[in-house]
């Protein structure tokens, strides 16, 4: 099969609107946990989140446009249009044909829902819908504006699988080039979900931190004293392409995708089962879809939501997959950077991989305080820190509510 590389990236995160700033942002330890300034949150158990903050639709759109797209969906246009720049793709003499768009979202327009919810209920009882509500609301919208936008004719289609979302859409992808179905894949993880559903929602089910008097720390995976994870928004965009046109064209390479997997815990809605079943599969899958021994793996991000149960969890099957190994790993979650992007938690932290390997750091778990004594004090979760060494291949894990997982794994080249 063709080998398959990422030649460009994208990121609006709460800690950068640009990779630049992104990579500044994982280099420093930067918490985007701040009080909630998108609705108003005041009634709410749990009032801060992660926002996107400064971030100008008409930089990417005209107005007229920004009325009739979902936020979700302008996150993933700025995104992308970042990553097809950084690319250096040469959009007049290439093959539109063979360039696809695979995006993710796992909730999609659901501003755009709450909003018009909002408005009939509140109105006078006549029914008067926006127009543009459906397709502002569809999680596959994302999908067809970037392919009009740019003229992209390929694959085109949205991945929905909660949090494992876009890591799902890198492996489709990754998938179709390897298979010869496509040169390039412009795929995106986009998710602005901190809406008062979302909130209400997620407190409701005892998922979200209400830590409110420690709102800048209160994402703190692997901490002792972690009640749950802070809910963030953005969006991630990567080129994938193949190989041999990569280098034809002469584009930078940021690593090789050489595996990834997919697997079901087949157990419970919303917790992790209790012995990494899935979990330890996936990851097992990945290092043998991409040839691979555990020994080979520098760097994993984890998947790290800062639950109680959760990251023991996760922690738990890596030992039981790397053994003696997993005390050589570095292991972090950058979700304690840009809290849970939720369906656009896959791309986001594919790019933090990505860049690790570029820029031989590991980004830092932040706002740990107390050990956990279920943890194990061997392994090395790069703590409060970036630490600096040579990451020649990086494994990326997401899990989504339903049990699905993950794992999608990056090589220098």
């Amino acid at each position: 099969m063709k080998r398959v590389v990422v030649t460009g990236l994208g990121a609006i995160t709460p800690i950068g609107n640009s990779l630049e700033a992104f990579l500044q942002g994982l280099q420093e330890g930067r918490s985007g946990a701040n009080l909630i300034t998108l609705f108003d949150a005041s009634l709410f158990k749990t009032r801060f989140a992660c926002e996107v903050k400064g971030f100008n639709p008409e930089d990417y759109l005209d107005k007229r446009e920004v009325r009739r797209i979902d936020r979700f969906s302008q996150f993933a246009i700025a995104a992308s249009a970042e990553a097809i720049r950084d690319s250096g793709l040469d959009l007049e003499t290439v093959n539109k044909d063979r360039v696809g768009v695979i995006c993710a979202s796992g909730i999609g327009g659901l501003t755009t829902l709450e909003k018009e919810v909002e408005d009939q209920v509140l109105g006078n009882g006549i029914p008067k819908h926006n127009p543009f509500l459906i397709p502002k609301m569809i999680s596959d919208i994302s999908a067809g504006l970037i392919s009009i936008q740019y003229g992209f004719r390929g694959i085109n289609y949205c991945t929905v699988s909660a949090c494992a979302s876009s890591s799902h859409a890198i492996m489709n992808a990754f998938d179709y080039i390897r298979l010869g179905k496509a040169d390039i894949i412009v795929t995106v993880g986009s998710e602005a979900t901190i809406t008062k559903t979302a909130v209400g929602g997620f407190n409701s089910m005892k998922a979200l931190s209400e830590n409110n008097d420690e709102f800048s720390t209160a994402s703190r995976p692997f901490d002792k004293n972690r009640d749950g994870f802070v809910l963030g928004e953005g969006a991630g965009s990567l080129i994938i392409e193949d190989y041999d046109h990569a280098v034809k064209r002469g584009a930078t390479i940021y690593a090789e995708i050489v595996g990834a997997a997919a697997t079901a815990d087949a157990y419970h809605i919303t917790a992790p089962h209790p012995d990494g079943l899935g979990v330890i599969n996936v990851m097992n899958l990945a290092m043998q879809d991409a040839g691979l021994n555990p020994g080979d793996i520098d760097y994993v991000n984890v998947h790290g939501t800062s639950t109680p149960l959760g990251d023991v969890a996760e922690l738990k099957a890596i030992q039981h997959v790397f053994g003696d190994h997993s005390h050589k790993l570095n292991i972090s979650s950058t979700k304690s950077m840009t809290g849970h992007l939720l369906g656009a938690a896959g791309a986001v932290e594919a790019i933090a991989s990505l860049l690790a390997i570029r820029h031989d750091f590991i980004p830092p778990t932040i706002n740990h305080v107390t050990d956990d004594p279920e943890i194990d004090p061997k392994l090395n979760l790069t703590l409060n820190e970036a630490q600096h060494r040579r990451i020649d291949t990086a494994m990326s894990n997401t899990f989504g509510f339903g049990g699905h997982n993950a794992t999608v794994i990056f090589k220098r080249v």
